[in-house]
């Protein structure tokens, strides 16, 4: 019984992520199911890989005796997400450890860690407390009109705990790379990311600017890992950065902070549990 329990919930995460393309919405519809796909399927499995490790490898469930293959499968994949997590802090912990090592310098009334190289890179790197990494070539380049807009661009990120969030949905990515979609669904996110912390700077500072600024960085940014980075160019390439210079020409759209009720539907996830009501 235990194991359709996991065959149900991979059907279905299966499914949910096959049904995603590319939407063409607000930036608020796009956000909520991006995030929905992306989240969902593998908290349903998770979910019900915690259901049946509580109710252990012995008993009945629905009049059907359960056996320890299933249990062992559920194990298995916990440990893996487990281990994920534990690997990718590390690898964070030692980005954080090299940004830390940069100089502290003062851009007007912030402060940054200058990378002394002449490519041109501002990001935040941390965790819920990020640090701004600004380049050598970035101050070097940038007039300061310009250099200010990016300061707000990375001050977006910052307000929004970008660095936090995805890290743990990198870490979900990670884990869930099988299943259809997930890269897709993880572009579509960096680009939401983006678009929301451009919006955020664009209260600030002339939209113009931030756009010419997009022009200048973007285009040459190093590609730094993105586990505990959010910089002003990590998905702004091709077609995501004409999708972000669009957004910043047009009238400003409204960025809705999370709603209670946006959440509801990863409510359906926690399903699994009920089923250690019926174990015996």
């Amino acid at each position: 019984m235990h194991l359709i329990m996991i065959l149900i919930a991979l059907a279905v995460a299966w499914c949910l992520r096959s049904s995603w393309n590319q939407p063409q919405a607000s930036w608020n519809l796009r956000w909520q199911r991006s995030l929905f796909l992306f989240l969902f399927p593998p908290l349903l499995i998770v979910m019900t890989a915690i259901a049946v490790l509580f109710m252990g490898p012995q008993g009945q469930m629905g009049g059907m005796y359960t056996g320890s293959v299933s249990y062992l499968l559920a194990l298995i994949y916990l440990a893996f997400f487990a281990i994920s997590c534990i690997k990718l802090a590390f690898q964070g912990w030692q980005s954080v450890e090299s940004a830390r090592n940069c100089p502290l310098v003062n851009l007007g009334d912030k402060r940054a860690r200058l990378l002394e190289t002449g490519a041109l890179f501002a990001g935040q790197i941390g965790f819920w407390q990020p640090e701004l990494v600004i380049s050598q070539g970035l101050v070097q380049t940038l007039s300061p009109q310009h250099l200010e807009s990016v300061l707000a661009h990375e001050q977006g990120h910052h307000y929004y705990k970008d660095t936090f969030w995805f890290f743990w949905l990198g870490w979900v990515r990670f884990c869930t790379a099988w299943l259809p979609n997930t890269n897709p669904l993880w572009e579509e996110l960096l680009a939401l990311r983006e678009l929301r912390a451009d919006g955020y700077a664009a209260l600030q500072v002339d939209p113009l600017v931030l756009a010419e600024s997009l022009l200048l960085v973007v285009s040459t940014s190093p590609v730094l890992s993105e586990i505990c980075c959010a910089g002003l160019g990590s998905s702004g390439v091709g077609d995501r950065l004409e999708q972000r210079i669009e957004a910043l020409l047009a009238p400003p759209e409204p960025t809705q902070e999370s709603q209670l009720h946006s959440w509801h539907g990863f409510l359906l996830a926690l399903l699994p549990l009920v089923a250690v009501i019926f174990h015996s």
